[in-house]
């Protein structure tokens, strides 16, 4: 029996450290006598989708993405449209789709998961024509993620300090909102769009989302007093955030959001441009991914 060939594709931003680490933990547990493998080190902001692409086309059974859930989306824009598996590392700040999985956040324990070869296929959704594997969406997060973006360092801390900072300055936005052809007007902190459980962290913003089911969960956070932003975050800690009266959920297939001065949103925690208006979607059972 042939072995099948793994690719993994690390994202370097924690250092040497990080590489060393993933070295010796596949030495240590994958099994040799399935796979081979090779790792592969990203360079620039989109190489991680090139080798993905790359690594599928020439063969590989499965492309694992060393990383957080931006790592995650770029090996997924690469295989996307291929039949090769998807794996996790979970290793960055907030690593939501992971969480989502039950894929563990041990990196010795992550590489176990590929030996067992189980997979799962799940959804992939689309902002315009950008792919998103865990969540995407537009106001606050979508600030959130351009400063996170530009910090120097990373982490819960830095990303609680940003919240808070910001939490007083961000001025609401009256969206107008089409969920499947009904039209929604919404004055919103925060409109996120959830294929997984969690936003990062511990934050479920959709605890009630299924990422097989072919749909798509519209979590508006409304407009709401300031000094309840905390009680919100820890309803999203605790997994019951849409029980609050300033939270409204819908399950979609397709959403489209729309602001005059609408101009950038986020997928899977990355800050990209976009235009006034924004349609979701999504491509159900697309990907098949190493999971527990």
């Amino acid at each position: 029996m042939s072995l099948k060939n793994i690719v993994f594709v690390v994202n370097p931003r924690s250092g040497t450290e990080r590489q060393k680490e993933i070295g010796k933990a596949v030495a240590a547990h994958l099994d040799p006598t399935l796979y081979a493998h090779e790792i592969l080190i990203t360079q620039y902001a989109g190489h991680g989708a090139e080798l993905a692409r790359n690594a599928a086309a020439t063969g590989a059974h499965a492309v694992v993405a060393v990383g957080g859930d931006g790592s995650v989306n770029e090996i997924a824009r690469g295989l996307d449209g291929t039949d090769c598996v998807l794996g996790i590392i979970p290793k960055g700040s907030g690593n939501g789709i992971a969480r989502t999985l039950n894929i563990p956040l041990s990196v010795a324990d992550a590489v176990k998961v590929i030996n067992s070869g189980n997979t799962t296929t799940i959804d992939i959704g689309y902002a315009n024509d950008r792919l998103f594997v865990s969540n995407a969406g537009v106001a606050f997060d979508a600030l959130i993620a351009q400063k996170f973006a530009t910090s120097h360092k990373r982490g819960f801390l830095v990303y609680s300090w940003l919240v808070a900072k910001h939490l007083w300055q961000y001025s609401s936005r009256d969206y107008t909102i089409i969920a499947d052809g009904k039209e929604l007007h919404e004055r919103a902190f925060m409109v996120n769009i959830a294929n997984g459980k969690y936003f990062g962290y511990s934050f479920r913003i959709a605890p009630m989302a299924n990422c097989s089911d072919g749909k798509l969960e519209l979590i508006v956070v409304r407009s709401f007093p300031k000094v309840l932003g905390g009680l919100i975050a820890m309803r999203a800690m605790l997994g019951d955030i849409t029980t609050s009266s300033y939270v409204s959920h819908h399950t979609c297939s397709t959403i489209t959001i729309s602001h005059p001065q609408l101009s950038a949103m986020q997928v899977d925690g990355d800050a990209i441009p976009c235009n006034s208006s924004v349609t979701f979607r999504t491509k159900p059972l697309a990907q098949r991914i190493l999971v527990p």
